[in-house]
């Protein structure tokens, strides 16, 4: 008998090994109905106009700056222009860096300069038919002023063989050198019926069943950020049919919406509370620093507040510091000490 459950457990086990483990795609409905073509972007018809008409000359393609709104198809965009230019291989030819991550000189000294060296060589060798290859910087914004520097150099010397496609939210950002050497493309947020529309083909295909309100209401609380409108939908779905409750409960559940909880901890002065909170939201919910601080200026100007002009001078203080490359946790959390040490202030002025 104790045979028979060894060599039962074995093949459990060789059975788990042999199995195909899911695609990332196959799981995230934001990468499954990502559009792999140009024709596929919705909301940005100027934009795709403008790029096809680019690309009836793609040997003379110009450095591209895509910016706008989170969720609005920069991303997307870019990489169905790299599937177009380079065809199939076009992930063996294209560099994507985000920015965020890797935001200092560092990268731009090993990773981009490396790769554009190799682009030249293979080039001059004639060992790739393509006209060029692409760099693309995700949240180029986030990049520090000495990166963003370095990198004017790299482009000029690697503009016979490579394009550099630099993504932003903040074109402010952007050092003015990096701009006058790139076409910029400004996306504008995705209108209400268009998002309600494509969330009804997902749900269509995916066969849930769901309530016309349920995607309005997803639609009010992401203002036109399509990615955050399909990852609300995924988790409403998650328990059956899609209906407003789902949503709401969804919606509660987000990282976004716990911003707000963290403010209000950190204005009441509950510092160790608001902190222990932040932590989660970075580590287990995968909001990044500027979206905390940017989601939280919206929170805050929520609240009647005495003093905003004081809250606005903290929330850009350490914005700027997060630019600089200062540590985000630190950085973060020093910001609801100061949020808590306001209210205090308030407090004893009201005495």
């Amino acid at each position: 008998m104790n045979n028979f459950k060894l060599a039962r457990d074995g093949l459990y086990i060789w059975m788990e090994k042999q199995r195909k483990p899911k695609e990332i795609s196959d799981i995230m409905w934001v990468e499954k109905y990502r559009p792999t073509r140009l024709d596929q972007i919705i909301n940005q018809k100027e934009i795709v106009k403008g790029l096809e008409n680019l690309l009836k000359k793609p040997n003379e393609l110009p450095h591209l700056l895509f910016t706008g709104s989170a969720g609005t198809g920069k991303t997307t965009t870019a990489l169905c222009l790299a599937r177009k230019i380079l065809g199939e291989n076009w992930k063996r030819d294209t560099l994507e860096l985000n920015a965020s991550d890797e935001r200092g000189i560092k990268m731009v000294r090993e990773r981009v300069k490396e790769f554009a060296s190799i682009m030249k060589l293979s080039i001059n060798q004639d060992t790739d038919d393509k006209p060029f290859k692409i760099i693309l910087l995700d949240e180029a914004d986030e990049m520090t002023s000495e990166a963003q520097t370095a990198l004017r150099r790299i482009i000029e010397d690697s503009s016979k063989t490579t394009r550099f496609i630099f993504i932003c939210n903040y074109l402010s950002h952007i050092i003015e050198p990096i701009q006058s050497r790139c076409v910029i493309f400004r996306f504008s947020r995705v209108s209400e019926d268009e998002i309600v529309e494509y969330l009804k083909n997902i749900c269509k295909s995916e066969g849930v069943k769901v309530e016309e309100n349920a995607l309005h209401k997803i639609y009010e609380h992401t203002n036109g950020d399509l990615r955050y409108s399909i990852n609300i939908l995924q988790a409403a779905a998650a328990s059956g049919n899609v209906n407003v409750q789902q949503v709401q409960s969804a919606i509660g559940i987000s990282g976004r919406s716990k911003i707000a909880e963290i403010v209000n901890l950190a204005i009441n002065s509950k510092f160790n509370e608001s902190r222990i909170k932040l932590l989660e939201l970075l580590n287990v919910y995968g909001v990044s620093e500027t979206d905390f601080l940017r989601y939280a200026n919206e929170e805050i100007y929520k609240l009647e507040l005495e003093n905003p002009f004081e809250v606005s001078t903290i929330i850009a203080e350490y914005d700027y510091r997060l630019a600089n490359g200062a540590h985000p946790e630190i950085q973060l959390a020093a910001f609801l000490a100061q949020l808590g040490k306001l209210n205090l202030k308030n407090n004893k002025k009201s005495i």
